[in-house]
């Protein structure tokens, strides 16, 4: 399939309506076998469980043309089984796994002509999610619900690619204990977007989120885990249950240890250590790996070594590796590669 004149080298992270989309619906217990269509808008009644009480959920993951040619997606296995996960905690329907797999295949391929050329730097993104959509007014679950995959091509997530952030630890809270922090629900997201607008008046490109219950521990960014890099570098990533847990870091830390040889350590981190670190990065589907140059925590400025220039060595290898699997140019680990035929 031609490709798209699209000038592939100069996306930002942002929508771009593909040719298609997967939908299908679950009405009377059970899903229908779903369809591919052109039809990018959505049609609900006023009072759908999605529009009154925020029942959605939703995944990320991209589509990469490898070395060779080929059209892969990265772990999907991993994001149908978060997405029941996320379900589950919502009294949603889960959407069965391999349907989920099946639906993403689908999806890439009818949009293969949006599939990025290999070494533009782009990626096709992905975009799985479930709402509720028949109407619902007394707080309960909807009875009926949708879903739907969509496909843009997409730039980085950073406007300046891999030079060094600046953040703020913030004063909003993202997740409580026992909350929805571990799930990829809209709510979780909507309740996050007044803190980086914030930020970002402030100057800041994130926020640095601490546990909700001694304002003690770092938790996570509004859509990135953490990873820091101590002197001996050894990978360190913050262990909480109310943090989303990342494909992509748990993608890392395996890369870490088994292809770099680092010593790599999941636990509680204190704000009160993080100016011992020497690397600090954000990591998740849309960034990969993002380095932090600064941290500003209510005046106080923390610096890391790496400084404001460049990626550190360690997190700049890391990352560097990650993507050679994924771009085929290093062996995969076996189930990791999925390859759209």
């Amino acid at each position: 399939m031609e490709k798209k004149n699209i000038d592939w080298e100069n996306l930002d992270f942002g929508y771009r309506q593909t040719d298609k989309r997967f939908v299908a619906n679950y009405k009377d217990g059970a899903w229908d076998e779903g369809t591919l269509t052109e039809d990018a808008n959505i049609v609900l009644n006023e009072c759908a469980g999605v529009l009154q009480y925020a029942q959605t959920v939703f995944e990320g993951l991209k589509a990469y043309t490898t070395v060779d040619g080929k059209v892969v997606i990265f772990r999907p296995d991993l994001n149908a089984s978060r997405m029941a996960d996320s379900a589950r905690r919502l009294e949603m329907p889960v959407y069965p796994e391999d349907k989920f797999i099946e639906a993403v295949e689908k999806t890439v391929k009818a949009n293969f002509a949006y599939v990025p050329p290999y070494g533009t730097g782009a990626t096709l993104y992905i975009r799985p999610y479930m709402f509720g959509s028949s109407p619902v007014i007394g707080v309960k679950p909807a009875q009926e619900y949708q879903f739907r995959v969509l496909t843009t091509p997409v730039g980085p997530y950073f406007k300046g690619g891999v030079k060094p952030l600046t953040i703020r630890v913030t004063d909003f809270d993202r997740a409580a204990p026992h909350g929805t922090g571990h799930i990829k629900a809209g709510l979780n997201y909507a309740m996050s977007l007044h803190a980086i607008v914030t930020a970002h008046e402030e100057g800041y490109a994130e926020n640095m989120y601490l546990d909700a219950a001694t304002r003690t521990k770092v938790e996570e960014t509004g859509g990135a885990n953490f990873l820091f890099v101590t002197k001996d570098n050894k990978i360190v990533t913050p262990k909480s249950d109310s943090i989303l847990p990342s494909i992509t870091r748990r993608s890392l830390m395996y890369v870490a240890e088994h292809y770099l040889g680092l010593e790599v350590e999941q636990r509680e981190v204190y704000l009160d250590e993080v100016p011992n670190f020497v690397e600090c990065g954000l990591c998740g589907t849309a960034a990969v790996i993002s380095p932090i140059g600064k941290i500003v925590d209510h005046g106080r400025e923390i610096c890391f070594a790496s400084g404001m220039d460049e990626m550190g060595p360690v997190l700049s290898k890391l990352r560097e590796t990650l993507v050679d699997i994924q771009e085929g140019r290093i062996e995969a680990p076996e189930g990791w590669i999925h390859v759209i035929e």
